[in-house]
């Protein structure tokens, strides 16, 4: 989302979350390595971005290997915070009582808690 819409999203965290850190499952890191070498065109160039930004967040690694279960082991083991926008992970998200930052507006962050 940070791509398609232009956020500050260091700006937007910090106004939501004050003294964040953010960590990435390495499942994540590898779901988009792949989709930067295997995804269609505009997936390639997105994942491709996105493994950049990564670069300044620390990569943990999780006993899951699918992205979606290892962001919930994640938030579960750091008592953390999802910054999704994700339908489908935003439910299961809900679910475990694990608070989310996603987009609204197509401008700023919104925290659900």
């Amino acid at each position: 989302m940070v791509f398609e819409f232009s956020i500050d999203l260091e700006q937007e965290l910090s106004r939501l979350l004050e003294g964040h850190h953010c960590v990435v499952p390495s499942a994540v890191v590898k779901e988009l390595h792949f989709l930067a070498e295997h995804g269609p065109s505009p997936k390639k160039r997105k994942a491709a971005a996105s493994l950049k930004l990564l670069k300044r967040y620390d990569i943990i690694k999780t006993a899951s290997l699918k992205a979606d279960d290892a962001v919930i082991e994640a938030a579960k083991k750091t008592k953390g915070v999802v910054l999704t926008n994700d339908t489908e992970l935003r439910k299961r998200l809900q679910h475990d009582s694990i608070p989310i930052v996603f987009l609204r507006g197509k401008k700023k962050l919104a925290l659900e808690e």
